[in-house]
């Protein structure tokens, strides 16, 4: 998934600011002037987190607000029987392009199902994405086309479906071998056009 840069101001940057605060000021600060700089850097950090996580940067200058998805039921039918997952749909460019980016968790049983138009050769990264993925590459009729297990956080490999595919499945690192997933095995969803 293509990255961005987020900007962000952690309670460990409020702290600094604070220290540094300071040192400017000559002397040791008063009770009074100590909670106004603490009680500042709250409401900064208050604002930081309430506003700039849902701003992502693509370009100095150009802001582009974080994508919400809507979430549907997954079933995966493999060697070891049917896996039932809730899954979020990332199905225009934007969302596709935003995917699991800054997430630090995914639950054994959550995913992202990425939706293409077409059917075409789909190369996949790792920019900006804290936690190792397994990719399930699916062609027409919802078959698994091919897998790749434990993508590294943060890469920028492209990771390839390596034939024609026309979407993936994103899980949490560790899935593929713990659901058996293979290629020829069946993932159903409605957007998918794969039966139930």
């Amino acid at each position: 998934m293509p990255g961005k840069g987020l900007i962000l101001i952690s309670v460990d940057n409020m702290k600094l600011l604070f220290n540094l605060s300071r040192r400017f000021i000559s002397g040791r600060p008063t009770r009074v002037l100590r909670s106004s700089l603490f009680a500042a850097g709250i409401c900064l950090g208050a604002i930081s987190l309430g506003f700039l996580p849902s701003l992502i940067l693509d370009h100095p200058g150009q802001a582009q607000r974080f994508q919400s998805f809507v979430s549907a039921p997954l079933t995966l039918v493999t060697g070891s029987g049917r896996h039932n997952l809730t899954v979020e749909i990332a199905e225009n460019d934007a969302q596709r392009s935003q995917g699991l980016m800054f997430r630090r968790i995914l639950a054994s049983d959550r995913g992202m199902l990425f939706i293409y138009p077409s059917g075409r050769i789909i190369s996949m990264w790792m920019k900006n994405t804290f936690i190792p993925l397994d990719m399930v590459f699916i062609g027409n009729g919802g078959r698994v086309v091919s897998a790749h297990e434990r993508a590294v956080p943060g890469s920028l490999q492209a990771i390839s479906s390596g034939s024609c595919a026309r979407a993936v499945l994103e899980l949490a690192g560790g899935s593929v071998s713990r659901l058996g997933i293979r290629a020829g095995d069946q993932v159903m969803n409605a957007r998918l056009g794969a039966g139930r």
